[in-house]
């Protein structure tokens, strides 16, 4: 894999869902100065992308942060890191599903939440149970369309400030009325962090790239720097455009822009966002349901996880499993309190990445390894921790219990392990 095609793959999987149906609840908690968040969490997350930079390249090959624990800490670490992300995943599409049921959809016709998800996320399983090739085929046509919806909505930004609309005094505007400017922040880019996911899947590719030590920290970085300057651009369009107690209000934001500006179709950007939504949600739940799998395959998953089907080959029963988690997670919260929980149990894998990478200081392999400032992951574990502090209680308990439940598996794992070894 060329350096430009490294670059694509990552900007594809980091330019998504999220900050369509995101932008408002970052401005309910940040007030109008959406694109600061933003700004915030693409820095936040260039030095957590350090760490798997300096990681990727020492050791090329995949497993990503789950294998990255487990050099640094030993199998039972790894093992929650790796439960930390399937996780995330599942509550990820959760999310989506959520999103998929707002005002996108409302737009063509209102249908109870529950009755949304539990289709979408029934459509969804069929197209990963009939085969990844198809899935990626779908996902190229899916991420054009998603993208030029991004580009569509900052080029009507645009128009509406040439023909002398728009308040760009929103765009300074830190705080709500129950918490300063500071907090404000913080508890916007908790959100926000959430549209940057997505890069540190890009580890599993790196031994498949031409010169890992040059090419994956310039597409990685190039990626993520592109992806932050298009949500950027889109937080300043979103909150000039439209009042920040409209964009907080609503589940589809970006068409609140759309209904402002005029000349393009609600129905269409509706669709276009509707397009969004679901490419991600089938991108992670592709992920999931094969990082399911393979835990099954090693032994850390219940074996009934391993079940293929006859002439696809698919893990129908990794694929029915993480769906049906992601439904029951989809009907206990709204969009942002799901958001949180996977950014918390990120933070964890985050952390443990960031620390790895002082660990394995220790370890000098004889190959070429782009290599961080030192105060870099100190840094990105220490945002990490800071993000972590700005988890609401109810988000804390919900991924408390999913970490308590890796710890219980590990442990088990760990015990199987020891019985088997000779």
């Amino acid at each position: 894999m060329t350096t430009p095609l490294l670059y694509f793959f990552i900007l594809g999987d980091v330019l998504g869902a999220g900050v369509y149906v995101l932008v408002g609840q970052i401005a309910a908690e940040s007030g109008g100065a959406v694109w600061v968040p933003l700004l915030v969490a693409l820095l936040l997350s260039l030095l957590t992308a350090a760490s798997y930079a300096e990681l990727a390249t020492k050791y090329p090959r995949a497993g990503g942060a789950s294998h990255y624990a487990t050099l640094a800490y030993g199998p039972f670490t790894g093992f929650v890191a790796g439960f930390c992300m399937l996780a995330a995943g599942i509550v990820s599409v959760a999310a989506l599903a959520r999103g998929f049921a707002g005002d996108y959809l409302t737009a063509f016709v209102s249908l109870p939440v529950v009755c949304v998800a539990a289709v979408f996320l029934c459509a969804l399983a069929l197209l990963n149970a009939r085969g990844i090739s198809e899935s990626t085929r779908l996902n190229v046509a899916a991420t054009v369309v998603e993208v030029g919806g991004l580009l569509l909505v900052v080029g009507l930004g645009v128009w509406l400030f040439l023909r002398g609309d728009g308040d760009f005094g929103r765009l300074v505007h830190l705080g709500t009325a129950e918490t300063g400017a500071a907090a404000a922040v913080l508890g916007g880019t908790v959100l926000a962090y959430y549209s940057f996911v997505g890069f540190e899947t890009s580890v599993n590719v790196a031994e498949e790239t031409r010169d890992p030590r040059r090419s994956y920290p310039r597409a990685l970085f190039g990626a993520l720097v592109t992806a932050g300057a298009v949500y950027v651009l889109v937080g300043i369009v979103a909150s000039a455009s439209v009042p920040t107690e409209t964009l907080a209000g609503s589940s589809g934001p970006l068409l609140e822009v759309v209904k402002e500006a005029g000349g393009v179709p609600p129905k269409l950007f509706s669709f276009i966002a509707l397009v969004a939504v679901a490419n991600g949600a089938l991108l992670t739940g592709i992920m999931s349901s094969r990082l399911a799998y393979g835990m099954a395959r090693d032994g850390l998953l219940p074996h009934f996880l391993t079940s293929l089907l006859p002439r696809r080959r698919t893990p129908w029963a990794s694929i029915t499993a993480t769906t049906a988690l992601s439904f029951l997670l989809a009907l206990t919260g709204d969009v942002a309190t799901l958001a949180s929980t996977l950014v918390l149990l990120l933070l964890v894998v985050f952390f443990l990445v960031n620390t790895a990478v002082l660990v394995q200081r220790r370890d000098r392999p004889a190959r070429p390894h782009f290599r961080a400032y030192t105060a870099v992951p100190v840094l990105g574990a220490l945002s990490c921790v800071l993000l972590a502090t700005q988890t609401d209680g109810e988000v804390w308990i919900r991924g408390l219990i999913v970490i308590a439940v890796g710890v219980a598996l590990g442990a088990v794992a760990a015990v199987h392990r020891r019985k088997a070894s000779p």
